[in-house]
């Protein structure tokens, strides 16, 4: 957990919507009738490559419906299955798999005879009154396009109880596949324990946008979670403990358990990568194996918060220790694991460790990973010291780092990075101040952590980063990680600060949510914003419009029995916005913000939304149809005067023209600001930290468009 910067829930009532409405449809209860034909673009997400909806009326499913699968070859078999498992609860109906030869009519047809060029992720989806045809080469191409499928039917699908209503199926043409070959997802298990059938429901959930592989944080200083035969120490110590827990006696998994969420995983089309951490993060291992340290003396386990507190001995004959221990442990994983990784960690290390004892470490893991046929894969600081040919390296720095790029004082995460490109490895691309979903939302989120250099990660910042240019400077240029060796994204969730008021150490009167309430509300709906990040093309990429097919998530989540966080800045169904009352303004990302002052005169600011008392502000209705701005923290008004380009600043409220402002929606939820008093509109001077707000003529900027939440 990458902590070396580091620095009430609100509720909803959402509407049973179907997300099968096209995205300028008005939301409205689902009903009996099938849909009318519509032209208009499906709120689908991942965001397909082409989407062309066809003006007709779309398919039904009976109970007499078929699932017709044009192939004899289990996996593909294993699809139509899934599928006919999957829609049974809320349709009551049970849909027989069929093996067939050629496209019957009325039936759910899925042919993984598809070109070649579909590549085993892509397909085509065709449907119509007819019937429905997902064509893919192989049965792993079938299954994405399956979850595109079922996003075209109402949202109530997700329901695991039978619902009465019209199962139709959206007309449309689709043509798919994925910008990167690979997109994780990572589940802490170390520090916080989750048991088997919540590592499940959360795959399932992954799954449904597209992930594609699942690594699981399998060790670190507060848990030992996989069972070694040959150390049966591991799990008797090792295991006993989690953040801010201790006296467990089966919070780990065994070898059939971990071999049963392998066989799940696979199932939905996703490779479990293992990751046995070191030599930092290891205090789980140091606390079962006695010569693993310097004094041959087991440590005490360990159930705190901390990092960077644990390191292996990796001096003298304790080396060849290590060395012997990181043989058995990675053997008896990779013989559990089929896929082509094990990650090593890599992070973290205490600040005494010395290079010498660092590049022990990484030649005794990767010589035994290597040695069992297995690719390295580690977080980026692996690059500081010798790694094989075609290692992968898990890239988790942040803006702060891209700021150094090409200075005299680039960061060690920068130099790491470089030496890792110039050895030839690939890289997953997971910033930290984008894609760590234990950061919290902003300053009311319950759980999690936010660091002094990231701040804050709402939706917008999940969503708007580029993997391409996230190794390079801040405006996109000198990349240090060439475009052809990133392997792809993953979104990583921490779990050590999964208890509410987690910005402080948890006390015996802590509520600690269940893992898999911690883990839907920190993923949803960021988890789905960094899965499009990883399949869709940048080019097709657009934060207002996949804000509004975000939101027709929401009800497909309210069906499925997913907690999810309504974040601001996504029109949610049900969810009625009104000018008066408390909001934070926002426009192009940023947040206004009165700089923490409560003084006169003193100019707005627009800094990175965290919601918190100096950006929140009471929007109060006067009798010509304006609104005053009143700032939390000083509880002045918001004040505009002068010329166009001065800046706008916090005054005492005293009624006046000046503080006066009309609100007048525009497109995509927004709303231009204009002042009463000059007639100009309030505008930031740049989307970035610490900008002034100003007043300008409207230019349709970005910078003019504002949310009110």
């Amino acid at each position: 957990m990458h902590r070396l910067h580091r620095r009430g829930r609100r509720l909803a009532v959402l509407a049973a919507v179907a997300l099968t409405l096209p995205l300028t449809a008005t939301v409205s209860q689902a009903v009996a009738a099938p849909p009318a034909p519509s032209t208009q673009p499906y709120a689908l997400v991942p965001l397909p490559v082409s989407q062309h909806v066809v003006a007709a009326h779309g398919f039904t499913l009976t109970p007499q419906t078929r699932i017709a699968v044009l192939s004899r070859d289990s996996a593909a078999v294993g699809v139509g299955t899934y599928l006919s498992k999957l829609i049974a609860p809320a349709t009551g109906y049970d849909l027989p798999v069929v093996r067939d030869t050629r496209a019957p009519k009325n039936a759910v047809v899925l042919d993984p005879n598809g070109p070649r060029t579909l590549g085993a992720e892509g397909y085509t989806l065709t449907s119509d009154k007819n019937g429905v045809v997902v064509k893919a080469h192989g049965a792993e191409g079938l299954f994405r396009g399956v979850q595109t499928l079922r996003q075209l039917l109402p949202a109530a699908i997700e329901s695991p109880t039978k619902q009465s209503r019209a199962w139709t199926v959206s007309p449309v043409q689709i043509s798919d596949s994925p910008r990167y070959e690979y997109r994780g997802v990572m589940l802490d298990v170390a520090r916080r324990f989750f048991p088997v059938d919540q590592v499940k429901r959360y795959i399932d959930e992954a799954a449904a946008y597209k992930i594609n592989t699942l690594h699981l944080h399998l060790t670190d200083d507060q848990g030992w979670r996989i069972a070694i035969d040959a150390i049966p120490d591991l799990t008797k110590a090792g295991a006993g403990t989690q953040s801010g827990f201790t006296g467990g006696t089966d919070w780990y998994y065994t070898a059939a358990d971990y071999q049963e969420i392998v066989a799940y995983a696979s199932s939905r089309f996703m490779t479990v990568v293992p990751e046995i951490d070191g030599p930092g993060h290891t205090g789980a291992a140091l606390a079962s194996v006695p010569d693993l340290n310097c004094d041959d003396k087991a440590k005490a386990p360990y159930s705190g918060f901390e990092v960077g507190i644990s390191l292996y001995c990796l001096d003298g004959q304790h080396a060849g220790n290590v060395q012997n221990f990181l043989q058995t442990v990675i053997k008896a994983v990779a013989e559990l694991t089929p896929g082509p990784y094990i990650h090593l960690g890599g992070d973290e290390i205490p600040h005494s460790t010395t290079p010498e004892q660092y590049a022990a470490y990484v030649k005794a893991a990767t010589d035994a990973t290597v040695g069992r046929d297995k690719t390295v894969m580690a977080w980026h600081q692996l690059g500081q010291a010798t790694i094989p040919a075609g290692s992968l390296l898990q890239y988790w720095g942040e803006d702060t780092d891209r700021r150094s790029i090409g200075t005299e004082k680039e960061t060690d995460s920068v130099r790491f990075v470089r030496n890792g490109a110039a050895q030839g490895a690939k890289f997953i691309m997971s910033p930290s101040d984008h894609a760590y979903l234990d950061m919290q939302y902003d300053v009311s989120t319950p759980y999690g952590v936010n660091w002094t250099g990231s701040g804050y990660v709402p939706v917008r910042r999940s969503y708007e980063w580029d993997p391409a240019t996230v190794t390079g400077k801040l405006d996109g240029t000198g990349s240090i990680v060439p475009a052809q060796k990133i392997a792809g994204v993953e979104a990583a969730l921490w779990a050590d600060r999964a208890y509410e008021g987690s910005n402080g150490l948890p006390t015996p009167a802590t509520n600690w949510p269940a893992p898999q309430a911690y883990a839907d509300y920190m993923s949803f709906p960021r988890l789905p914003a960094i899965a499009e990040v990883g399949w869709s093309a940048q080019s097709v990429r657009d934060w207002n419009g996949f804000r509004q097919r975000l939101a027709h998530q929401g009800p497909r989540w309210t069906a499925a029995g997913i907690g999810y966080y309504p974040a601001p800045g996504i029109p949610w169904p049900g969810i009625v916005k009104t000018v008066e009352g408390v909001h934070s303004v926002e426009a192009a990302g940023i947040a206004l913000d009165n700089g923490g002052s409560t003084s006169d005169g003193s100019d707005l600011l627009m800094w990175a939304p965290n919601r918190g008392n100096n950006q929140t502000w009471t929007l109060t209705p006067q009798s010509d149809d304006t609104y005053t701005m009143t700032n939390k923290k000083s509880g002045k008004c918001a004040e505009a005067t002068g010329a166009a380009g001065s800046t706008v600043v916090q005054r005492t409220c005293n009624g006046r023209t000046a503080q006066r402002w009309k609100i007048t929606p525009t497109r995509f939820d927004q709303n231009t600001i204009t002042s009463a008093g000059t007639g100009l509109l309030l505008t930031a001077s740049s989307a970035t930290d610490g900008a002034k707000a100003t007043q300008q003529p409207d230019t349709g900027s970005a910078l003019q468009r504002w949310s009110i939440d």
